[in-house]
């Protein structure tokens, strides 16, 4: 349903039965859009009081539904202030978790996960993983993680992870992120669209990132410019390319133009396939709806549809690498499975400015 549903926000190219339902689903998602509109008049008023840590808070966040690139910025942000010696913390609401996050879940203590991504969801455990000396802790209360870690460790610095519609706690750097290619999609509000408010909306933030997956940036490069005038202040480019593939339980590097097979659960997955397309022959794909959480029924339909394509490596996203990797660690299988390292270019020290 995800999937589909992703089509009718980003494809151009609908059917009349698709563009009928638009049509509904933007009538019937009147009352969201006065309930976000009313909601954030409100809170501009001050009419609805907001928490403020004694911790410097910077959130990263975008105004659509789908992978932005949020995640992996938040990492590079955390990064640049452990490298000046702050001590950092992640606040992420641990969506797709089995363990509820009613209540703070300290999910790394700086040493990298202490709970598997079916336990504390994927996004922070790969945070986790990947931002070492940062404390991560999930909680569907941004109020009840900051008091948590405020009272446990005292951080100079809170990274609120998807944080922009989360209006509750101060923060002193908001951080907007959009995607160069799928930008604001049809430009709807949800339901008939990507869009959790108005693009105006945007006009709160402090700053506005452009991530742009793709290895020309020129079109990023004018989208940054457009975004300028229309908001009238800086726009940072943020470029995600690959860095290479390894094989998630070995840790071995995969040998360019292999013959391969892909599969995602993530939000927005063509440009995950687009990267793979110019370094490997990728032959076949297989995509999951965001965040699902995968069982072995779901590791032998992704193996058996490998091997009736001949296929004896899959590479799949790093979110999705650390859903799967407790599953098959201790399993003798008759392929590989590898992780798409991506790295970051920006120059953060511009964007956070501090």
């Amino acid at each position: 349903m995800k999937l589909f549903i992703s089509k009718l926000h980003y494809n151009k190219n609908l059917n009349i039965f698709e563009k009928i339902l638009v049509i509904t689903l933007r009538i019937l998602g009147i009352p969201y859009s006065i309930a976000v509109q009313m909601r954030n008049v409100l809170y501009d008023k001050k009419l609805i009081p907001t928490y403020t840590s004694k911790s410097y808070v910077i959130s990263v966040g975008n105004v659509t539904t789908g992978g932005v690139g949020k995640t992996p910025f938040t990492v590079e942000v955390a990064k640049y202030y452990l490298s000046l010696n702050k001590k950092v913390a992640i606040i992420s609401r641990g969506y797709g978790a089995s363990i509820s996050n009613k209540e703070p879940l300290l999910v790394s203590d700086g040493s990298g996960a202490l709970y598997s991504a079916f336990e504390a969801g994927d996004e922070p455990v790969w945070i986790s993983n990947n931002c070492k000396g940062a404390y991560v802790v999930t909680c569907s209360s941004r109020i009840k993680a900051d008091k948590f870690l405020r009272d446990k460790f005292n951080p100079d610095i809170i990274i609120l992870d998807d944080g922009f519609q989360h209006r509750k706690i101060k923060r002193d750097l908001d951080i907007v992120l959009i995607d160069a290619k799928n930008k604001f999609g049809n430009y709807m509000l949800l339901p008939a669209g990507p869009l959790r408010e108005k693009i105006s909306n945007i006009n709160r933030a402090h700053k506005v990132v452009v991530v742009n997956k793709n290895y020309n940036s020129e079109n990023a490069l004018k989208y940054c410019d457009f975004l300028k005038k229309r908001f009238r202040q800086d726009i940072f480019l943020c470029n995600i390319i690959p860095d290479y593939a390894y094989n998630i339980i070995t840790n071995e590097q995969l040998d360019k133009e292999t013959k391969i097979m892909a599969f995602s659960a993530i939000g927005q997955p063509q440009g995950f396939y687009d990267f793979l397309k110019k370094d490997y022959q990728l032959v076949a794909v297989l995509e999951f709806e965001d965040h699902h959480s995968y069982e072995m029924d779901d590791i032998s339909k992704i193996i058996h549809y490998a091997q009736e394509e001949n296929i004896d490596c899959i590479v799949t996203t790093e979110k999705d690498a650390v859903k799967i990797q407790e599953i098959i660690k201790d399993i003798e299988l008759p392929v590989k499975f590898y992780a798409l390292k991506l790295k970051a270019y920006i120059d953060i020290k511009e964007v956070c400015g501090k």
